[in-house]
This record gives C-alpha cells, sequence and structure tokens, in this order.
C-alpha cells in the first residue's frame, strides 16, 4: 500500500490518465459531486462517502466498490492529515474482458457462491489484488511493458473481485443480454435528453421491458427511480452551468429542464444544502477549492 500511494502522489487533483488502458489515478478529488462512469474503485488513503439515492456509502483504505452503470452521486472526500490526501485507482471496466473471465468460470472459481448486497457497498481488497494493483501501476514507468503486461493484470485484478461478494455485479455487467444491459440503454436515453420530460412506459419500452419490471430493476441498479436519476442529473449539470459558466439561477433552472425555479431552489438547497447563488459563489472565491471538473469533462462526464 505504501509503494501505490508513492505512486498515486503523481497524481492531480482530479482524475489522471496513467498511460495504461482504462486505469486512472487521483490525489484529492475536489469534489465528489458527478456521474461515475463504469469501474471498480480502490481507495488507498483516506476516504470518501458518497450519497446515491437515499443511502449513503462510506469506503476507507484498502476498500474497492464497483460502478455497474452510469450514476449521479454527491458526496465529501476526507484526508488523513495535511499530507496525507484522499488517494484512489480506478479501473473502467470493459465488459468483453470480464465476459472473457466468465468463459473461465466454472473452472476457475469453483463454484463460488454469489452473493446479495449491493454493488456500492464497500468491499475490503484482499492482498491479493492489492499486489496486482501495484504490478499494474509499476508499469507507469515502464512502457514497454506495459502493452503485454497491462492485460494480464486487469484480468487478475477483476479475477480477484470476482471471488469476492460483488461477483454477481460483474457478472450482469459483461452479460449482453441481461437485465443490467437493458437498464444500459434507458440510462442512455435519460442521459442523451435529462432537459425533457418522459414517461415510465417509454422508458420500459426502450429497456424492453414491463413497467413494473424496469421500475423494479432499475431502482436496483441505481439506487433511486428514474425520476429521481433524471432529477440529479439536472442539478449537477445545473450546479456546474452555475460555477464554470455563471448565470443567472432561473436562466439556468430552465436550461436543465425545470419548468419552475422555486422547485429548482428547493431541490437544489436540498441536495447540496444552500441556495444555488451561494453555493456557487463559494467556489469562485480565490481561497475556494475548484468542484470537479475531469479533464475535460463537464459534471455529467460530457465533454465541456
Amino acid at each position: 500500500m505504501n509503494e501505490l500511494r508513492s505512486i498515486v502522489m503523481r497524481a492531480d487533483s482530479k482524475w489522471t490518465d496513467t498511460g495504461i488502458p482504462r486505469v486512472s489515478m487521483v490525489k484529492a478529488e475536489a469534489c465528489a459531486n458527478q456521474v461515475y462512469q463504469p469501474m471498480l474503485h480502490l481507495v488507498l488513503q483516506g476516504s470518501k462517502s458518497l450519497s446515491i439515492g437515499g443511502n449513503i456509502f462510506n469506503y476507507d483504505a484498502a476498500t474497492y466498490f464497483v460502478v455497474p452503470v452510469d450514476v449521479p452521486a454527491t458526496g465529501e472526500i476526507y484526508a488523513d492529515g495535511p499530507d496525507l490526501p484522499y488517494q484512489a485507482i480506478s479501473l473502467a471496466l470493459d465488459p468483453d474482458v470480464i465476459a472473457t473471465l466468465l468463459d473461465e468460470d466454472s473452472n476457475a472459481t469453483g463454484g463460488h457462491e454469489r452473493q446479495s448486497m449491493s454493488c456500492f457497498s464497500a468491499v475490503t481488497a484482499p492482498a491479493e489484488m492489492i499486489d496486482a494493483w501495484l504490478r499494474m501501476m509499476r508499469l507507469i514507468d515502464r512502457p514497454g511493458e506495459a502493452a503485454v503486461l497491462a492485460p494480464m493484470i486487469e484480468r487478475e485484478i477483476l479475477f480477484r473481485a470476482m471471488q469476492g461478494p460483488l461477483r454477481e455485479v460483474l457478472y450482469n455487467i459483461a452479460c449482453p443480454d441481461g437485465r443490467l444491459s437493458q437498464i444500459r440503454r434507458a440510462i442512455h436515453w435519460i442521459r442523451e435528453h435529462y432537459t425533457q420530460p418522459f414517461r415510465i412506459d417509454s422508458l420500459a419500452a426502450i429497456a424492453d421491458m414491463s413497467v413494473a419490471a424496469f421500475y423494479r430493476h432499475f431502482k436496483t441498479v441505481t439506487n433511486m427511480t428514474p425520476i429521481q436519476y433524471q432529477k440529479r442529473l439536472r442539478l449537477l449539470r445545473a450546479r456546474w452551468m452555475l460555477i464554470f459558466d455563471p448565470g443567472d439561477a432561473a436562466t439556468i433552472a430552465f436550461a436543465v429542464g425545470y419548468e419552475s425555479a422555486s422547485q429548482f431552489s428547493r431541490e437544489y438547497v436540498r441536495l447540496f444544502g444552500m441556495p444555488p447563488a451561494r453555493d456557487a459563489a463559494r467556489f469562485r472565491q480565490p481561497s475556494a477549492v475548484a468542484p470537479v471538473k475531469i479533464g475535460a469533462m463537464d459534471a455529467l462526464g460530457y465533454n465541456s
């Protein structure tokens, strides 16, 4: 863990590309409010709390969690001390890579029992996974070896995760015809049209599911209802606009799809703890830490 932390000290205060496909690192996120895309996320130092839907999830050092679909979340990060910033590494999930492991699953896993738990729950990383992550991160300084070794180590990290309680989540990510794939289609539509109203039966049709089944599976996967999901997207986008493209709060409310500025303000306060203008002003002060802006992405994970 100490060697991993020393490597990640090179990262910026935003998710930083390592040069290794699908692998990123961060030294101290300025803010945890964003849309998390499918990934395996390992905390190395400090801690993080995320609010996803109506639940709070806490993550300490040497724990990991899996994000199965694009999920809007809010939260906070905590350093262990002045010189001990929050650190984490992540592996973007490739369903095809996971599928190759599933093809060998019956022999490789020995019929490991599937357990039922939220994919966002913290899982203690086994020593074997941490060892694999260390070998992966060492490849940052060995680009000539990375092309050959990184794919093998990626499979090993995922293999270790598949031995744990989130095995079923990884299985569903790799299943092209499963419920998760169907829900992913509806999520993609909501993200592309988050300013527009929708009917649940229309989303269920996109997912090729009954309304009851769609509603149930959507909430299981995202920890929120479709309407709550859309509201989180709108509020995250509105906050980003208020901070990076300052304008009148009412105008921004209408721009992200709200029909009532007062409703927007109420829901904004409920999520972020203070009115829109006052919240945004905190981040525009010279002494304030800038909110999340990952690379050239906005709060919804799109190019800004």
